[in-house]
């Protein structure tokens, strides 16, 4: 869903058309994002889930000099290794069993435009030496195919998770990185830009509204303190479905602190994401076990090694209310099931899904 930009209301970088907010952090995005969309370089954009990446991609494309041609978007996360590679490059008839036609992928699809590769983490090892070859000589071929296509493609791509982080554990390769990684761009989490919450609430109310056939023109009193008081880990996709449950719910034309859920209220951690049980002495024996530096912890190695640990106790709690229906679990979580599929194996939790044939 697009978000219309605000004025700005004083000095300072002015927001760009299709994204709220107007504080100092997303300043800064705005100001790279600007820099680096006139030229032909890779972007690499980083952030938590749901921080609004895809809307910054498509920032860049719209400054760009390639606005005029396609703007194709990919969620490396949502297919299988091959199901993935046909779709970024296409392939002919015969090259695997339910291909009874050529096919043209998304980088075809792109052409004299940008691709937008989300999840980029989620590809595998042998996919990523093909998309190195793609950022390096501009070409490809289809699967089972011989014949080799040229492209002019700009590629933008985005992770939820450190990279750096990926290479050291030999699950990213190192010289991709560095070919995507010539402009980074990182989003902020909600926590770190609140002054922005109250025009990213008015927006949504005004959206939920017009689509509801709903009038929740007014807020209570204390109702936006308890919003930017609350830490936000889902950030703005979580902000998102709570407005628009407040507006289905809401019996009158305000937004009252009874609409919106408990966690908000009370400024505490939503169910299911319970922060880590253990205390800071167990979290120091587990970085030691771990084997983190100095410099690990400097690069933000302790606090990846927090944000996995409360990760995988939420999915695990979700597949256990779930009844380890993975399909639904992941619907919760906002995410698709082959990456959920993904989490519950890097984590080492119980594979067995109780999905209906």
């Amino acid at each position: 869903m697009a978000m219309l930009g605000i004025s700005s209301n004083g000095p300072g970088e002015a927001p760009i058309a299709g994204i709220i907010g107007n504080s100092p952090a997303m300043q800064q995005v705005y100001r790279v994002t600007r820099r680096v969309a006139p030229s032909n370089a890779s972007v690499l954009i980083l952030g938590e889930t749901g921080v609004g990446k895809e809307l910054i991609a498509g920032a860049v494309h719209r400054l760009s000099h390639r606005s005029g041609g396609p703007f194709v978007r990919v969620n490396c996360g949502a297919l299988s290794e091959s199901l993935l590679e046909s779709e970024l490059f296409g392939h002919v008839r015969g090259a695997f069993t339910g291909a009874v036609a050529n096919r043209a992928g998304r980088f075809e699809a792109a052409q004299g435009g940008t691709i937008f590769l989300d999840e980029i983490n989620s590809t595998t090892l042998t996919l990523q030496v093909k998309l190195l070859r793609v950022l390096q000589e501009k070409e490809f071929e289809r699967v089972g195919d011989t014949s080799t296509f040229n492209t002019d493609v700009r590629i933008i791509a985005a992770s939820n998770r450190d990279l750096m982080n990926e290479v050291r554990e030999e699950r990213f390769r190192e010289d991709l990185y560095w070919r995507l990684n010539v402009v980074p761009i990182e989003i902020p989490p909600l926590r770190r830009r609140r002054e922005d919450v109250p025009a990213l609430v008015s927006f949504f109310l005004e959206h939920y509204n017009e689509i509801n056939d709903r009038y929740v023109a007014h807020i209570a009193p204390g109702t936006l303190d308890a919003l930017q008081s609350y830490h936000w880990p889902g950030n703005v996709r979580e902000l998102q479905n709570y407005i628009e449950r407040a507006v289905v719910m809401s019996e009158t034309d305000e937004l009252t602190l009874d609409l919106l859920p408990l966690c908000v209220t009370n400024n505490d951690v939503p169910v299911g994401t319970e922060k880590p049980t253990g205390d800071m002495n167990e979290l120091t024996r587990e970085v030691v076990m771990k084997g983190l530096s100095e410099a690990d912890v400097d690069e933000g190695g302790v606090h990846r090694l927090v944000v996995d640990r409360v990760e995988k106790e939420l999915i695990a709690q979700v597949l256990s209310a779930c009844a380890g229906v993975q399909t639904k679990a992941a619907a919760m979580l906002g995410i698709n099931r082959n990456t959920l599929h993904k989490k519950i194996k890097d984590y080492g939790l119980d594979e067995t899904d109780n999905e209906s044939p």
